[in-house]
């Protein structure tokens, strides 16, 4: 399998109106979801970055942000966002393009999540830096992610109920450009059925 290929060897991206996969890329909030999704999109020749974020900022009035201990409506903003983007992430595909799906998708939601995506190949990668290499991370970012949570509570949270689907990988020490170069190496890790 070379790096941009899917399992059966078809490489990624590949053709318009040619079914092409989808990669989940997860982790917690500062783990550099956002920057290696794009690298990675714009290292293969047709891809889309599909920002699960972007569905939650259309949300104009009644927003309400997930949150330790959000109420209902919270959770099910949380999962139409979620529903929202594996949607965009297949149509996409089904154009032939590659769609990087970046998005915070902890615990069970994850396993939800692959659910929904009905394209495969799939893959998933889980960036999982150490909570020190986060908190740097998060401290030189325009934008603040933590709030009621702090890196240390989500970071332990996150490993001890998040399903081992695909790729976890440790990029502390990881680059942005090393760090899309492993997940491509290791591709074949990150298929989930």
């Amino acid at each position: 399998m070379s790096a941009a290929t899917s399992p059966e060897g078809r490489p990624l991206g590949h053709a318009p109106g040619h079914p092409a996969g989808v990669v989940v890329i997860t982790g917690i909030m500062a783990a550099g979801k956002s920057t290696v999704a794009q690298a990675l999109a714009e290292r293969l020749p047709r891809a889309a970055h599909v920002r699960g974020d972007v569905f939650r900022r259309m949300i104009v009035s009644g927003r309400e942000d997930y949150a330790p201990g959000g109420g209902a409506e919270a959770e099910a903003q949380l999962r139409l966002r979620y529903r929202l983007s594996a949607s965009t992430a297949d149509a996409y595909a089904a154009a032939g393009f590659t769609a990087i799906v970046q998005d915070v998708i902890l615990g069970e939601e994850l396993k939800r999540y692959v659910d929904l995506v009905r394209t495969r190949p799939l893959f998933v990668v889980v960036l999982a830096p150490r909570p020190a290499a986060v908190a740097e991370r998060e401290a030189g970012r325009g934008k603040t992610g933590y709030g009621a949570w702090t890196v240390e509570a989500l970071d332990e949270g996150f490993r001890a109920t998040t399903p081992r689907l695909g790729l976890w990988l440790d990029s502390s020490e990881l680059t942005v450009d090393r760090t899309v170069d492993a997940v491509l190496a290791r591709l074949g890790e990150a298929a989930v059925a």
